[in-house]
């Protein structure tokens, strides 16, 4: 009966040996959607602000003014610049991966932690609602 089961679960391979594979080749029934975390820009702005992005950011919305990092009220020219998405994408890569895209001007390697892994998946769609959408 194990051979039978087996039979349906191989492969031949050139030399004509068998491979088993240990999953079918097609799928039948649904496959799982992955979830989106989706952010509320009302959330994001006290985070922008308890993370300190404004100390280094220009971001009206968030009345910042700081002048080491990009002004991030030009994120829209930056994600066009940077050709790596939508400007959410953009915006979440850059957050997450600040050195995959620098704004001309600015040193790599400036923006300071790993916001990657401080926040929560639905910190970071917060934020970016936030940094996208405005208040």
């Amino acid at each position: 009966m194990l051979a039978l089961l087996l039979v349906g679960c191989s492969d031949t391979v050139p030399g004509g040996k068998k491979v088993v594979t240990p999953t079918p080749d097609t799928v039948v029934g649904k496959l799982p959607k992955p979830t989106q975390t989706v952010g509320d820009p009302a959330k994001g702005k006290p985070l922008f602000v308890a993370t300190g992005c404004g100390a280094c950011h220009v971001f009206t919305p968030a009345a910042t003014t700081g002048k080491v990092g990009p002004d991030l009220d030009h994120l829209a020219a930056y994600a066009k610049a940077a050709n790596q998405g939508t400007l959410p994408q953009f915006v979440s890569a850059s957050i997450t991966d600040p050195g995959a895209y620098v704004a001309p001007g600015f040193p790599a390697g400036a923006m300071p932690g790993n916001y990657g892994t401080s926040l929560s998946p639905q910190q970071l769609a917060d934020l970016v609602a936030f940094l996208v959408k405005g208040p």
